[in-house]
C-alpha cells in the first residue's frame, strides 16, 4: 500500500505544475514598465540633431512655454508608421510635438518623415537608447506629456491610435 501511494508523488506534482502553468497563462503579469518620472522633471539630457540641417533637442527645450509631447520613435518601427498619421492630426490641431530617434541612423530618420510626414519640431538622435532608459522607456513608440515646466505629466506607452487622441489632448491639457 506505501508502495502505491509513493507513485503517485510525480503525478501530484505534475498536476499542480500544470494548474500553475494555466493560471499564469490566463491572467499573466502586466508586461508594460511605466516610468518612474510621471511628476518629476525632465532629466538633462542633450541630443543632436537627428537629420542634418534640423534643431537638436535639450531637456531645456522642453521646460518653457506650454505643455509639449515628447515622442519617442525609431524609422524601424511599424507601429511607428501607424502612429504618425496620428501625431500629423495633433501637430494639425496645435500640439507642439518633440521627437526622439532611437538607435537610428540619420539618413533613414529623414526617409521615415518623408515617407510619413514630419510632425516634430525638434528631432533628437538617441543613438545609444541612454535618454529612452533615463526616461523609463521600454520601447517605440512611446509618449510623454511634458508641462510648460519641463515636469513629466503623463506617459503613453505604445503607438497613439485615433481613439488615443482625446486622452492625449486631455492630459495635454491638464498640463497646461
Amino acid at each position: 500500500m506505501r508502495r502505491r501511494w509513493w507513485l503517485a508523488v510525480p503525478l501530484v506534482i505534475f498536476a499542480l505544475f500544470l494548474l500553475a502553468v494555466g493560471w499564469r497563462l490566463s491572467a499573466p503579469p502586466d508586461a508594460t514598465v511605466k516610468s518612474r518620472l510621471v511628476g518629476r522633471a525632465m532629466p538633462e539630457f542633450q541630443l543632436p540633431a537627428a537629420t542634418p540641417g534640423r534643431p537638436d533637442l535639450r531637456s531645456a527645450d522642453l521646460a518653457g512655454g506650454g505643455p509639449k509631447l515628447v515622442n519617442l520613435f525609431a524609422s524601424w518601427c511599424v507601429p511607428c508608421i501607424a502612429e504618425a498619421p496620428v501625431l500629423g492630426e495633433l501637430k494639425g490641431r496645435g500640439v507642439t510635438i518633440h521627437g526622439i530617434a532611437i538607435r537610428d541612423a540619420p539618413a533613414d530618420v529623414a526617409a521615415f518623415l518623408r515617407d510619413h510626414g514630419n510632425p516634430y519640431r525638434r528631432i533628437g538622435a538617441d543613438p545609444r537608447s541612454q535618454v529612452q532608459m533615463t526616461l523609463g522607456s521600454s520601447g517605440v513608440p512611446e509618449s510623454f506629456v511634458v508641462d510648460g515646466r519641463g515636469v513629466i505629466r503623463y506617459q503613453h506607452i505604445g503607438p497613439i491610435m485615433p481613439q488615443d487622441v482625446p486622452t492625449v489632448l486631455a492630459e495635454l491639457e491638464k498640463a497646461g
